[in-house]
């Protein structure tokens, strides 16, 4: 379950320097997001640093959808054990159960059958800890998260698109302009045959401007919106 961005394209300008915040802002670039994740993992191999945990869980989370196919599993694998890291330095706190969530979502979405049973009732409770901590918390992405998990698993095993839909506009709620949260609530309503409603959300999408946190995600939906608006058209 993809819940925070699809795929980038890929870029040539690598970030100068060695701060991993900077590198990481500049993670289209291959190159710059592998230097932020060998930054960040020498930080938290002693198992005390929250902020460096949670923050390489989500650069091996971008790497592991953006990155070379061969090892987009490995990053993913590594994401679930660097949040599961950073969620036990600091439960109260909501970035590792997120990113957590986030990478065994992409893993249960693309690597078969036996992922998405293995982490599918996990990715769910880990974003309701999410609400229960901070619900707001990075523009409503647990809500969005959340929609997109009832709208992706099959209804037999809790799947509901009522819910899908009620969790995306609450992440809306958060922030209107999210390109995210729009695309998945546009495949919602597309799904059920909603798609004047889904026409007018994809071209809010494409006139959205980038929000300068997820500019790199934003240029993706933008795209993928572009590609789905002329497929209704």
């Amino acid at each position: 379950m993809s819940f925070v961005q699809g795929q980038a394209p890929a870029t040539q300008t690598v970030a100068p320097s060695g701060d991993p915040d900077e590198l990481y802002r500049n993670r289209e670039d291959a190159q710059s997001a592998q230097r932020a994740a060998d930054i960040w993992s020498a930080r938290a191999q002693s198992g005390h640093d929250f902020e460096a945990s949670w923050k390489l869980a989500r650069v091996l989370y971008w790497t592991g959808t953006n990155g070379p196919e061969a090892g987009r599993r490995a990053a993913l694998d590594r994401g679930v054990k660097s949040a599961e890291q950073a969620a036990t330095l600091e439960p109260g706190r909501p970035e590792g159960h997120f990113w957590m969530a986030a990478n065994m979502g992409r893993l249960a979405e693309s690597f078969g059958l036996s992922q998405g049973l293995k982490y599918r009732g996990r990715v769910k409770d880990e974003l309701e800890k999410v609400l229960a901590i901070d619900r707001p918390w990075q523009q409503g992405s647990a809500d969005r998260a959340l929609g997109v998990w009832y709208f992706k698993v099959p209804r037999l095993f809790g799947g509901s698109h009522s819910k899908a839909e009620e969790h995306l506009r609450q992440a809306l709620a958060y922030n209107p302009r999210s390109t995210a949260t729009m695309f998945f609530l546009s495949d919602v309503l597309i799904d059920d045959g909603r798609k004047p409603e889904a026409r007018t959300l994809l071209q809010q999408i494409i006139d959205a401007p980038l929000d300068p946190e997820w500019g790199p995600e934003d240029k993706v939906f933008k795209q993928q919106a572009a590609d789905e608006l002329k497929k209704l058209k």
